[in-house]
């Protein structure tokens, strides 16, 4: 059961993982993988907005994937869009990342091999990977202005639509150490955390919020 204040504080969370961000057209959109379809269903709607030419999907498998998307998350998003009309010949797949560093990387190099010319990307994540997911950009991919987009909803009907309450504000806690600490790692740019956030997060944590955390040591590592 969860409590009135562990849905207070994975509020605070989830909201501040959010950009805010306001579509705009893009070179490319870039659908991170992951086990939620909503991604696919919601890089496909900017499609069909005319917000990119070209999508690609990157993504392996994980251990949260492997059971729903058996064929990999990169291919499981593609038949997704395709079902909702993109054409064939508008995606790319990378179907071999599995982190979010290799999502970018790996997609740089898919690009490059299809000469599609890059300036700007529309990342479309889960909401609560809005926040990492551009610090990651920002710092692996500099040169490239970027937009962030994710399903729009709020935490409790995203939750339900999940179908796991825990999994979900695990994740969130997750996300929300990656945002604090993948800065001195070298993996992301610094981003303000406010107070209020920073002490929800320890809150969840000492809740036994923490499937999602990162080790230890490795959270500890000085910079490289």
């Amino acid at each position: 059961m969860i409590s009135a204040q562990e849905w207070a504080d994975a509020r605070l969370l989830w909201d501040y993982h959010f950009m805010h961000h306001d579509p705009r057209p893009c070179s490319v959109a870039v659908g991170l993988g992951s086990h939620d379809l909503g991604v696919a269903d919601v890089t496909a709607e900017l499609y069909h907005q005319g917000m990119a030419p070209v999508i690609v999907f990157t993504g392996a498998t994980s251990p949260t994937t492997r059971a729903r998307m058996p064929r990999g998350e990169a291919v499981h998003y593609r038949e997704r869009a395709l079902q909702l009309g993109v054409p064939d010949s508008a995606v790319l797949l990378e179907p071999c990342a599995t982190n979010t560093g290799e999502n970018i990387e790996f997609t740089k190099a898919v690009l490059a091999e299809a000469d599609v010319k890059v300036s700007s990307v529309l990342l479309v994540s889960k909401p609560y990977e809005e926040r990492r997911s551009y610090g990651m950009m920002r710092k692996l991919w500099p040169e490239v202005e970027v937009v962030c987009r994710s399903t729009q909803m709020g935490l409790e009907e995203y939750a339900d639509s999940i179908g796991d309450a825990r999994m979900v504000i695990d994740m969130i806690v997750g996300a929300l150490q990656r945002v604090l600490i993948f800065p001195r790692l070298g993996l992301a740019i610094e981003q303000d955390v406010p107070d209020t956030v920073a002490t929800a997060f320890e809150r969840l944590c000492v809740e036994g919020f923490t499937s999602r955390l990162m080790p230890a040591d490795v959270a500890a590592r000085p910079d490289t």
